[in-house]
């Protein structure tokens, strides 16, 4: 009886179990590479007529679980990749491997939109408030890196002038050194002037990531504001890209691009790009500069002192895809640069002769292995510049807006004039170790140290090389990372910084060190695949950087008793995406910020108003708001706007020199744009003339609210103080581009400013006018596997 008892239970327990396992849900998993062998991310994996998908990670790694048992056709689909398909099995309990080697789509560069954000692109999906540009999008432009980012919402690009100008970015309101400059996540403090954000060609880069506020750990960097990213990349192993372009002002610019990797992983890259501009455009004169001109009616004169050019070559030998290492290169990064200086910060000081010539001089060792030891991923990276700056004002003259040169008896067009050659030696080195804990957590340690020392020798005045001693300062910032990550859910990444800044100066070092500690957090979670919530927050400081406290020797005075500056951050946003009729789809991004920053650092014009000076407000209030919608009808049309509102808030209560409360309490910050935006509209059409031929048709608007240039409380219009703002701005382009044999050769043509507009940036310096340019481009690219 015993014996039958345990038979029948034991029959039953094998029902269970065998039902069980018929109904216990499969998986499946796998990588995606590229035909260089190289990972593929954010990639989209979907078992079709299911509700079952991924998105691929940085590695290219994809998992979906939980699958029913069945049979089911597997696609994948990866901007500038031909999609896949490929059937499958599942067997109950079954976790199944499989991966997929991508093949590049080169027609997808026919378009020159700012979309790649607005796609299922991994960084987008990051908790941190990013947006990333596909660059590869706009190779058919004459834009640099600058001109990209003056399209992202919450972006301002404000420059001096034309072509190599100075610039100044503003993320949410915060600009300057707040925000700092990265290429494939090294810091680009030390580049000096030859290789800066505005004289990069977009080419040179295959995405730019943007981000505001918040700045992840592994970039290891002091950044108040937010950070910008330019990833080159390593897509082709096999190729050449070689563009040129020539236009109004005659603007000549050159790009050349090139690899070529070996099977056995040798590899030589090669990017060398030239820009060359006479910026010789019409400026319209202020009335007290019109007053001071004599035997001239001209309400409008040329710029004249104001020519620019670089030449930039960087070269990378060494070895890929090894057992030891993915990359493992040694480079050699040379540029140099001349430019003329037409005024100083105002058009009120006009030079003749003023110029200035740089170099970059710099070796660098880049090293990256994913899964050192399983989970385990190592980044190293050194580099040391070794150029020079030079400043030369030696003209006995003097020169107004006219041109004409007035002699005069003593050297140099401003303060005494100046000869001076100074070497910025800086060098960086950067460690990252990331590990990979468990399937959802891992843990990140990155250090980076950096010096700067600056020798200047006084050419025209030797003896003042004795009151001009070294300045050195080294800063390192150490930061530790967790992150916790559910694909398709939710994640959250949890970070501390410690900086460390050590300021010396003279042969005695006397030096004076700062610490600082931050921390902060970034989450996001996914009500659906296509709806996003993130938000973020961070305690972070920063140090003031060299050019403020020791000044740049040309337009920036020094200030060494500037202080570190310390902030709030808060970040929320939404990510939606939605489709209807399987052929209009659409997107929204909005974004809303606070800071509090204390001792916030921020440029004034000096007491001549001739020069910036870098400065402490002991509070500024930030509440800022910015929003994008994407729409696109099948592959051929595409359109988008955004716009940004930004309030910057005086919160210094007292001011030197005013008895009781400051005039300019609580007043908004001046000389900072509030409301700004872009709007976009593309259209392309296939196989025009010939099978395999496109043509793209893009408009582009930017629009600037006005905004004072002083502070809104000073001053009044029914005085001879009368209050100075800088109007409403309204541009206009156009870009026609025509690829033909699926984007091997293009020919692009824009037009810029079409109407004609006044445009400025910053205290009232004007930028180009109209404006018409060529392009000229050749794409060739040889996979190892062909």
């Amino acid at each position: 009886m015993q014996i039958k008892k345990f038979l029948l239970l034991g029959i039953v327990c094998t029902k269970v179990f065998l039902a069980n396992a018929q109904t216990k849900p499969a998986g499946i998993s796998g990588k995606l590479k590229n035909s260089a062998g190289q990972p593929v991310a954010a990639a989209t994996i979907r078992l079709q007529h299911s509700s079952y998908g991924a998105v691929s990670d940085a590695n290219g790694n994809y998992s979906i679980a939980n699958v029913k048992a069945g049979n089911y056709l597997l696609t994948v689909t990866a901007i500038g990749f031909k999609s896949q398909k490929k059937s499958v099995k599942l067997d109950a309990g079954q976790q199944h491997g499989l991966d997929f080697s991508l093949e590049e789509a080169t027609n997808t560069m026919e378009t020159v939109n700012v979309i790649g954000r607005t796609k299922v692109q991994e960084v987008n999906r990051q908790a941190f408030n990013v947006t990333a540009v596909d660059a590869t999008k706009l190779y058919n432009t004459t834009l640099d890196i600058s001109g990209a980012l003056d399209r992202v919402a919450g972006v301002r690009v404000r420059e001096t002038g034309g072509v190599g100008s100075s610039f100044n970015v503003s993320l949410n309101g915060f600009s300057g050194r707040h925000i700092r400059y990265f290429i494939d996540g090294i810091p680009m403090d030390n580049f000096g002037s030859s290789f800066q954000i505005n004289n990069i060609p977009i080419n040179v880069a295959e995405r730019v990531e943007v981000y505001k506020g918040v700045v992840p750990m592994w970039l290891g960097s002091d950044a108040l504001g937010g950070a910008v990213n330019i990833v080159t990349g390593n897509r082709h192993r096999n190729y050449l890209d070689a563009s040129y372009a020539f236009g109004s002002f005659n603007t000549h610019r050159t790009v050349v691009n090139a690899a070529a990797t070996s099977k056995a992983g040798l590899t030589v890259q090669l990017s060398a790009f030239q820009n060359y501009s006479d910026n010789s455009y019409p400026t319209e004169l202020p009335l007290r500069l019109q007053a001071k001109l004599e035997g001239t009616t001209k309400t409008s004169l040329k710029r004249f002192n104001d020519t620019y050019h670089n030449e930039t070559l960087i070269a990378n030998v060494g070895l890929v895809d090894k057992s030891f290492a993915d990359n493992l290169l040694f480079g050699i990064t040379l540029g140099q640069n001349y430019k003329e200086i037409q005024t100083g910060a105002r058009p009120d000081a006009v030079f003749g002769q003023l110029h200035r010539r740089g170099t970059i001089i710099m070796p660098s060792l880049k090293y990256k292995k994913t899964d050192l030891v399983k989970g385990l991923d190592v980044t190293l990276n050194a580099n040391y510049n070794l150029g020079y700056e030079k400043t030369i004002d030696t003209a006995r003259a003097a020169y107004d807006w006219d041109g004409i040169r007035d002699p005069k008896a003593t050297f140099g067009e401003r303060e005494g004039g100046q000869l001076n050659k100074y070497k910025n030696n800086n060098g960086l080195a950067t460690a990252m170790l990331s590990y990979k804990v468990a399937e959802h957590h891992g843990v990140a340690v990155n250090n980076v140290f950096s010096t700067f020392n600056r020798k200047t020798d006084d050419l025209l005045t030797p003896s003042n090389n004795a009151m001009d001693p070294a300045k050195r300062i080294d800063k390192n910032v150490l930061g530790f990372g967790y992150s916790y990550d559910v694909n398709n859910k939710w994640s959250v990444n949890l970070f501390g910084k410690y900086i460390y800044q050590n300021n010396v100066i003279g042969s005695r070092n006397i030096s004076a060190s700062t610490k600082k500690t931050g921390y902060g957090m970034a989450a996001a979670y996914y009500f659906t695949p296509n709806l996003q919530l993130r938000t973020s927050y961070e305690l972070t400081n920063r140090m003031p950087e060299a050019t403020e406290i020791f000044g740049d020797l040309e337009n920036q005075e020094a200030n060494p008793a500037l202080r570190p500056e310390k902030s709030d951050n808060f970040n929320l946003g939404l990510i939606y995406g939605f489709e209807f009729n399987k052929v209009n789809r659409f997107s929204v991004t909005a974004n809303a910020v606070y800071r509090y920053s204390a001792d916030f650092i921020y440029n004034r014009l000096n007491n001549n108003q001739t020069k910036t000076v870098a400065d402490n407000r002991e509070g500024v209030r930030t509440l800022g708001a910015d929003a994008e919608i994407r729409y696109s009808y099948k592959s051929w049309l595409s359109a988008g706007t955004t716009i940004t509102y930004q309030y910057l808030q005086n919160l210094q209560e007292y001011e030197p020199g005013y008895n009781g409360v400051s005039p300019v309490y609580l007043d908004q910050m001046p000389n900072i744009p509030y409301l700004f935006g872009n709007t976009d509209v593309s259209a392309s059409f296939k196989n025009v003339g010939k099978k395999g031929n496109h043509l793209t048709v893009g408009y582009n608007l930017l629009y600037v609210n006005s905004f004072w240039l002083y502070w809104p409380s000073l001053g009044s219009k029914d005085s001879s103080s009368e209050k100075k703002g800088i109007p409403t701005q309204l541009a206009h382009d156009i870009n026609l581009v025509y690829s033909i044999h699926n984007g091997k050769y293009n020919i692009s043509f824009e037009a810029k400013n079409l109407t004609d507009k006044p445009m400025f940036d910053n205290f009232s310096l004007q930028k180009p006018g109209r404006g018409f340019y060529l392009n000229l481009r050749y794409f060739l690219n040889k996979s190892n596997n062909n």
